[in-house]
Formats: C-alpha cells, sequence, structure tokens
C-alpha cells in the first residue's frame, strides 16, 4: 500500500507489513567503517566535538529571555576561550558545530577556531526542529547555513550535526544533494559506518552520537521547567573515561559531544583536562577532526 493511500486514523499496530518496514529504512546504518588500524597504525581514534549553540537555544523557541541569552553569551565570552587554551596546550584538534546565527553572532570567534587548526561544522540555521519543518525550508535553512559559514570562515563545511541530532525525513537527502562527506546526528553503532537510504548506498559517513557521551545531559538546567542537573561532575568525568576505555580496548572510536555554555565552567572543565590526561597517557590515540575521522573511514568503502 502507498504510504499516502494509508488511512490517517490507522494505530501502529494497525499498520501492514510494508509501513513499518517502510520507514525502518528510510534511513539505516549500512557498512561498518571501523578501520583495522587508524592512521599511523593507532589503535583508537578520539574526536572532540563542541556544539556552539550560544544564544540560539533561546531564540529557536521564539523566546526572548535576557537572561537564557547571557547564558548562551557565556559560551561566547568564557567557554569557547577557555576550550580553545585547553585544545592548544594539549596540541588536540577538535570539531566545532556551529549556527549558522551563533556565526553571524560572533564571527571574530569562529575565524578564532578556524586559525588554531580546528573544524568547522553545520549545526542548522538557528538550532531549528527540523521534523517540525517542511522539505523545501529545511533545505534552505541548510543550503543558507552552509553559505554564511563559508562566507565566515572562507571553508566550505563538509559535515553536518543537526540540531538536537533532529533528523526528519528529508534531511539525509538534502545532505546527498549538498556533497556532505559526514553526518554526526544518529546513533546506530560506536564506530564509524555509511548510511543507507532506502536501502541504497549514499557514500555519506556516520560519525554516531549518543545521550551519554553528550555533556549537556547531566547539566542542564531551566528553573521554570523543573529541570535541574543531578550527576556530580566526577560521576561525568568517570562516563566519559569508561566509554573511552571500551573504545580503546576495542581499537574503535571515541567521540564526545560537549557545548561550551555547558563544560565551559570552573568546576567542569577540570572533567575534560583529566580525561584529555587520561586518553594522552595511553599510546596510539589519535586524536582528530570529525572531518580527518570521516575520510578516514570513507576510505574503507567498498568501490
Amino acid at each position: 500500500m502507498p504510504p499516502e493511500s494509508l488511512p490517517k486514523d490507522l494505530e501502529p499496530w494497525q499498520w501492514p507489513e510494508e509501513e513499518w518496514r517502510r520507514r525502518v529504512n528510510h534511513v539505516r546504518a549500512g557498512r561498518s567503517l571501523r578501520p583495522e588500524r587508524w592512521p599511523g597504525g593507532k589503535r583508537c581514534a578520539v574526536a572532540l566535538s563542541f556544539d556552539s549553540d550560544h544564544d540560539t537555544n533561546e531564540l529557536r523557541d521564539g523566546g526572548k529571555s535576557i537572561g537564557r541569552m547571557s547564558w548562551g553569551q557565556y559560551g561566547n565570552r568564557v567557554g569557547v576561550p577557555r576550550i580553545l587554551e585547553l585544545l592548544k596546550r594539549t596540541q588536540i584538534p577538535a570539531t566545532f558545530f556551529v549556527p549558522a546565527v551563533t556565526a553571524l553572532l560572533y564571527p571574530d570567534e569562529q575565524r578564532r577556531v578556524m586559525a588554531e587548526g580546528h573544524e568547522i561544522g553545520l549545526h542548522g540555521w538557528i538550532h531549528e526542529v527540523n521534523s517540525a519543518l517542511n522539505e523545501k525550508d529545511e533545505r534552505e535553512l541548510h543550503l543558507r547555513s552552509f553559505d554564511t559559514l563559508t562566507q565566515i570562515t572562507g571553508v566550505s563545511p563538509v559535515g553536518m550535526r543537526t540540531p538536537s541530532w533532529d533528523f526528519s525525513p528529508a534531511t539525509l537527502k538534502i545532505q546527498r544533494e549538498m556533497g556532505l562527506l559526514y553526518d554526526s546526528s544518529l546513533m546506530a553503532d560506536n564506530d564509524p559506518y555509511e548510511l543507507e537510504e532506502h536501502g541504497e548506498r549514499t557514500g555519506i559517513v556516520e560519525l554516531p552520537v549518543e545521550w551519554i557521551r553528550d555533556d549537556a545531559v547531566y547539566f542542564n538546567m531551566n528553573r521554570f521547567a523543573a529541570l535541574r542537573p543531578y550527576t556530580a561532575p566526577t560521576t561525568v568525568l568517570d562516563i566519559f573515561r569508561r566509554e573511552f576505555d571500551a573504545a580503546y580496548e576495542e581499537g574503535g572510536l571515541f567521540l564526545l559531544t560537549m557545548h561550551p555554555h555547558v563544560i565551559g565552567y570552573r568546576s567542569r572543565m577540570f572533567i575534560l583536562e583529566e580525561l584529555i590526561r587520561h586518553m594522552q597517557a595511553l599510546p596510539d590515540v589519535w586524536f582528530a577532526t570529525h572531518r580527518d575521522v570521516a575520510l578516514h573511514a570513507k576510505a574503507q568503502m567498498p568501490t
């Protein structure tokens, strides 16, 4: 039964088999792209990423809270400089996923990120919710974001992390049209894999994320929504370290998502500092941008 002819009032348990199979197979994990060894014979890959959402967390929902926007501004004034100083001191490259509105508000920040050898990737226009948009609007925002980041940084982005990891039915189609190298929004594995769309290979590398490896889920705060941090920073460090240790043992990828306005506080930066110290103490760890991890992973694709 074609999806357009499916009765709208059907409950999921009433769907014909072809309908739930169609939904499951729309975007799917294909071939694993974890290499036997990483560049230089390294055992494990580490990809640190920072989502520079800043003020767009409030703007996305049409908000005008000066307090919440000042929280976002902290990411620019304190968080990003503190992160860049640590990365420089430890000589680690990283990837910053930046909403275009953030880039327009803080263009000098993006230029500094690039000048210090890091990567900037796509992260929506205003941290919008992709699945709430029609395909035409989503495409226009992704293309506009691409043009904006390219103009500000002088370098065209090659990868995307969708805002809030929200992936609409049209997202992969648009990414293919844009010719992107990789996505980093989905969660079907721990290690890189190739995305498939309706059973067709796409050539796009997925660098998978997970809420376990994201600082925001442990520390977010919204007093009006009764949302309170509930996990001690020492516990978060233990979780991240265990995730890395398992990736090291397996010879896989450890990808960590952080936010400058979340991790950048005095009582939380030690998490990243201690984690880096732990990782650098072990032999054969490759620290790389998402772009470089994706390029190496793509080399594993069959011709």
